[in-house]
């Protein structure tokens, strides 16, 4: 099982002395997770990128080289990449680049994005949504293995035996394609032969059981090699020494991360303590409580899902620098290598 963490970087206000970050202080605490995650051994460090004045960034190759100069080890990706709004040969040279300068450490996860101001921003028809997304993942994976370049398709102008450099010093930066609720998504991931991540945000895993039996039959069907097969799971999380002191620590903070969030698609939202305590008992997905409890959830999913990297989102909801590092020091001395140890 690998572990990582990722942030989308969202300016939060927050909810007790009403201050929102600038970008600038955002990004200096995620440099500093980042580093941090690093030297406490975890395998993936991961960047979102949204085109918002709500969220710090929008050039995550830029960020995660940043990264890449201040860490030893640990592998950077995007959470996620817009694929239906890049150009997949900016992307693939963007992420060779980074690849290059970390020594071998770039991945990238592409999905379809939770809001759509990339469309107008990069000229793209909101129509052609998941046209757009097919046949970029498509020209990527070319592009992923071949120096030499012919293609023609939709939505971009053709290309004539275009060298594509520089090229990654992997054999191939490895593609992850966001999963979250729908079967054609699942689908997609397995036909195209890319790892799968769950955003798995709350309520039962079981409800993602099928999903994941959805991706192996579209890998199997599709004729990839069963070693092909890559699953993921991302949450929410937070981890306190104890049970109590989680969801006494965090409710006030995760409340105040679904309230904004729903505002800024125009919606009122607003949790209570009862809901939330049920929304992180020991079936529910969301990941609330001590090393302990984390532990259990997390082999309790792998049972479902046989997935072997899992990656928490620990800094939303305007959570205090220190307490999300406190949740990674949990994460990294006290969960991982129990889990490790477990699946060994």
């Amino acid at each position: 099982m690998e572990f990582g963490i990722y942030t989308l970087a969202d300016l939060g206000e927050n909810p007790f002395t009403k201050k929102v970050p600038t970008a600038p202080e955002r990004l200096k605490e995620i440099i500093e997770m980042a580093k941090a995650a690093d030297e406490l051994g975890l395998d993936l460090f991961g960047v979102g990128e949204h085109h918002r004045l709500d969220y710090a960034v929008s050039a995550v190759p830029v960020v995660l080289s940043y990264i890449a100069a201040q860490t030893k080890n640990i592998r950077l990706t995007s959470t996620t990449t817009v694929l239906s709004t890049v150009d997949p040969v900016r992307l693939y040279e963007d992420f060779s680049t980074l690849d290059v300068l970390s020594g071998g450490r770039a991945e990238i996860m592409a999905g379809r994005g939770a809001f759509i101001e990339s469309f107008p921003l990069f000229g793209k028809d909101l129509h052609d949504y998941d046209a757009l997304f097919e046949e970029n993942i498509a020209l990527f994976q070319q592009l992923n293995a071949q120096e030499n370049v012919t293609w023609q398709g939709e939505f971009r102008s053709a290309i004539q035996r275009a060298d594509i450099a520089p090229r990654a010093i992997q054999d191939g930066i490895p593609l992850w394609i966001g999963v979250g609720g729908t079967p054609e998504s699942a689908t997609r991931a397995g036909r195209f032969g890319a790892g799968m991540a769950l955003a798995i945000l709350g309520g039962s895993p079981h409800y993602f059981e099928p999903l994941v039996q959805r991706y192996d039959a579209a890998l199997r069907e599709a004729g990839h090699d069963a070693t092909k097969r890559k699953v993921g799971v991302t949450a929410h999380t937070y981890i306190s020494d104890t049970a109590k002191a989680a969801r006494d620590e965090f409710y006030p903070y995760y409340n105040n991360y679904w309230t904004y969030v729903n505002a800024q698609r125009g919606q009122r939202f607003h949790m209570s303590r009862e809901g939330f305590d049920r929304a992180t008992d020991a079936g529910s997905a969301l990941m609330v409580g001590s090393p302990e409890e984390i532990t259990e959830k997390i082999l309790m999913q792998h049972e479902l899902f046989g997935h072997e990297r899992f990656l928490a989102q620990l800094d939303i909801g305007a959570v205090p620098f220190n307490q999300a590092m406190h949740s990674l020091e949990l994460l990294a001395t006290k969960v991982m290598p129990t889990v490790k140890k477990h699946l060994k």
